[in-house]
């Protein structure tokens, strides 16, 4: 595939056409997702430790609220796919063929990593941030009455940021893969990267110490394994610099060849 260089006109034309089959995608989505959240909703609301939970209403429209963010949540969720693939084809023009292969197969990765890094939130960690809090309501002697608008507030806060910073060992991987990350060098600032973990820890998590550590230790472990991968990617990009100056060489060195021929002919 030849290289395709664009105008700002061609980029923003081209930005809008990805927006617009993003946004019917996601109208399709809505429309699914109408018929998906009540079920859904009835599941989250007798699993784990909903079950022994009475939940309340606190306004009149606190069930149309749930609803609606379910149905978005849940729309947004299925066509992620959709959304990263559009993401690619904007700036898949700027990639190299290789590139392009390489960095498109990410994709069902990515999902995968998604949905695993909210299934952990969802069955790992929210489990015991619901026990230690009824616990500690309990030391208080503190009566709970949770709304079910908070409860699903609380359970998106938690779910959809894990299943981004899931998506960590892709992102690292697709910038070692393009030469635009050094694993070296980030394994070399790992302390940084490791407060930078614990910052974010306590912005996804509720505000006690137990549940930031039982955030933080596998966030660390998530970097590890992906600055692990990420070496593998930048081997790749690495090797395949070395085989494009051997290539530059080589046609270098034809095109002095052929020059010399030519003025031997010349010569002639």
């Amino acid at each position: 595939m030849e290289e395709k260089q664009l105008t700002v006109i061609e980029h923003i034309e081209e930005l809008r056409k990805r927006l617009i089959i993003i946004v019917v995608f996601f109208m399709l989505a809505v429309i699914g997702s109408f018929f998906l959240a009540k079920p859904l909703i009835k599941y989250l609301q007798s699993n784990g430790q909903a079950q022994e939970i009475t939940f309340n209403a606190f306004t009149v429209l606190d069930p149309v609220f749930v609803l609606l963010k379910v149905i978005i949540v849940l729309a947004v969720v299925l066509i992620s796919p959709v959304i990263m693939y559009q993401l690619w084809a904007f700036i898949a023009p700027g990639l190299k063929e290789t590139e392009r292969r390489v960095t498109l197969s990410y994709i069902p990765f990515a999902f995968l990593l998604f949905l695993a890094g909210a299934a952990f939130s969802y069955f790992v960690l929210i489990p015991y941030v619901m026990g230690f809090m009824r616990l500690l309501a309990g030391d208080l002697e503190i009566q709970q009455t949770i709304g079910i608008n908070e409860y699903f507030n609380f359970l998106i806060q938690l779910v959809i940021p894990f299943g981004v910073v899931f998506q960590l060992p892709v992102v690292m991987l697709f910038l070692s893969r393009l030469g635009f990350l050094n694993p070296d060098w980030l394994a070399k600032s790992r302390k940084y990267a490791y407060f930078a973990l614990f910052v974010l820890a306590a912005f996804i998590t509720p505000p006690d110490l137990f549940s930031h550590l039982f955030t933080t230790v596998p966030l660390i472990i998530l970097f590890e394994l992906s600055l692990f991968i990420s070496r593998f990617g930048y081997r790749k990009f690495l090797k395949a610099e070395e085989e494009m100056r051997l290539e530059e060489i080589k046609a270098e060195q034809q095109r002095q060849i052929d020059e010399v021929m030519e003025r031997m002919k010349q010569d002639e």
